[in-house]
């Protein structure tokens, strides 16, 4: 039956492609590998092609499939920034002063303390800022310096405001809950311990008089 068919003039490199193109076993000799094509053509209603086209050179790489693509994943591409055009109005305060706000809440460090820091930062420029918590050795300076950061990130992607152009108009220090543990100490005692929190705010506007 191989010699009625254009399979038996094909070599078993081309036997072996057309057959990982049919996604079919390619192990075996080249009798084996002719007649599973003829069953499979058989199996598909058919006769093996008298004229068939020149199957692909076994050295030929086959076509790379695409990755699949995670479901519900939208193929468009998105920028890091927004087009001016779909900036949002930046809030403005009661003055129309624009007012760009960051809120850090039950940060572990005392109400206190942190004011010490939140001070020195308030009415100052953003650049002025970062250098004065860079360099001011208290542990508040950190958490007060990643709040900052995050103010300036609501400005400049959110309302596309120029961060040279900000500074901090209010900062301030509110307590939060106060989380209560105890030490044990001599005679059976429990020396109380409070550990308190606090909620820090940072709203920045800009220096031009026009707010714009």
């Amino acid at each position: 039956m191989a010699e009625e068919t254009k399979y038996a003039e094909m070599t078993v490199e081309e036997l072996r492609a057309e057959l990982e193109k049919r996604e079919l076993p390619k192990s075996g000799n080249k009798d084996e590998l002719i007649t599973r094509l003829e069953d499979d053509d058989t199996a598909q209603g058919g006769t093996a092609p008298e004229n068939r086209a020149p199957v692909e050179a076994a050295d030929e790489k086959p076509a790379e499939k695409k990755p699949a693509r995670r479901r519900g994943a939208a193929e468009t591409t998105t920028s890091t920034r927004r087009d001016r055009d779909d900036a949002r109005p930046a809030p403005r305060g009661a003055d129309g002063t624009i007012e760009v706000r960051a809120k850090a809440k039950y940060v572990r460090i005392a109400p206190r303390k942190a004011r010490l820091v939140m001070d020195h930062v308030r009415g100052k420029n953003v650049g002025d800022a970062r250098a004065l918590l860079k360099h001011t050795p208290r542990a508040a300076a950190g958490d007060i310096a990643k709040l900052l950061e995050s103010a300036v990130a609501n400005a400049e992607n959110n309302f596309e405001l120029d961060p040279d152009e900000l500074k901090i108009a209010r900062a301030f220090v509110d307590e939060g809950p106060t989380i209560k543990r105890f030490q044990p100490r001599a005679l059976g005692r429990a020396t109380p311990i409070k550990k308190r929190t606090s909620h820090m705010t940072i709203t920045l506007t800009t220096t031009k008089e026009d707010g714009r």
